[in-house]
């Protein structure tokens, strides 16, 4: 009965340490598994940073209308759209820095990304990373501000699509306004021209199995693509700038609306205080002509003898 009452016993013993290592352990692998999901829900990674932006990745290949196999690496736009639209309107999300890495994908799901992306008021920052070929070069450019280290490579090429196809001239005038809404959102959203665009597209012998061209960084950004050639610390830090410029910027117009108001104000009360001589003699008069005590006789203004 001794030995079972002492290891009944036993289990009390080892709820001292449980307050400081093992709680602490718990404790840690909790508010891991907090930050987690909070860089899951949110994409905010930094907490005490300087601002509050958000990260938003695109990675692998852009799955739009039809799904891909499961051994692909993909960015679904069905996801990416809901995230966008709550990154706009989420007060406590200053920015937006989209990183890159795709080979591109679905073109209608790559531009309607990159059409909401160039939409959003809030100050937005792409940099691309690996790769941004194809569909994910619309991406780059939709950014306020656009980044590519000097590893990174850029295909451009003809709109082109796998599967079975109707062989008649409808469908090469459909791959020809797609292929026209593009160029025309890439010139719109970079420093390139809708001809140089074009002939970089067509360029021969380059693609073993296609035409197009592939650029890389500095190409990039001497073509006018890409706006600049740098690396994630400077993506984040012209971010920041874009934040408290906008900011800057609010407070200056309330300011200036203030100081009207003011001098609207000081500007009425002098006014008021101080008439003109001869208005001041002419409200006086009138005043005396309604109350009754003079009347106009003679080609003159005479007391009325009302008090008599």
């Amino acid at each position: 009965m001794g030995n079972k009452k002492n290891k009944h016993n036993e289990p009390s013993k080892p709820t001292e340490p449980i307050e400081g290592t093992e709680a602490d352990t718990q404790n840690e692998e909790t508010l891991d598994e907090n930050q987690n999901q909070r860089i899951i829900d949110t994409g905010i990674v930094a907490t005490n940073a300087k601002h509050a932006i958000h990260c938003l990745t695109v990675i692998g290949q852009i799955e739009g209308h039809y799904i891909l196999p499961p051994q692909n690496k993909t960015t679904k736009y069905e996801h990416i759209i809901p995230a966008l639209v709550a990154i706009e309107q989420d007060p406590d999300i200053e920015g937006l820095l989209i990183i890159l890495n795709t080979v591109g994908g679905d073109v209608e799901a790559g531009l309607a990304i990159s059409e909401l992306i160039a939409g959003m008021k809030k100050p937005t920052v792409s940099i691309v990373v690996g790769g941004g070929h194809s569909i994910g070069v619309p991406l780059a450019v939709s950014a306020k501000q656009s980044f590519i280290v000097p590893s990174a490579t850029m295909t451009i090429h003809p709109v082109r699509m796998n599967g079975l196809l109707l062989g008649i001239p409808q469908t090469l005038s459909y791959f020809d306004r797609m292929q026209e809404r593009i160029i025309n959102f890439v010139t719109k959203n970079s420093g390139m021209s809708a001809s140089r665009f074009k002939e970089l597209m067509m360029k021969k012998d380059e693609l073993v199995m296609d035409v197009g061209s592939v650029v890389d960084g500095e190409t990039a950004v001497k073509e006018g693509l890409i706006d600049n050639l740098g690396g994630l610390s400077d993506a984040v830090q012209c971010l920041y700038d874009m934040i408290e410029s906008e900011e800057s910027e609010k407070k200056s117009p309330a300011k200036k609306k203030n100081a009207k108001k003011r001098s609207y104000k000081t500007s009425g009360t002098k006014k008021s205080a101080s008439l003109p001589l001869d208005e001041q003699r002419a409200v006086s008069l009138l005043n005396m002509i309604c109350s009754g005590e003079i009347v106009y006789e003679n080609g003159q203004f005479v007391p009325s003898g009302r008090d008599e």
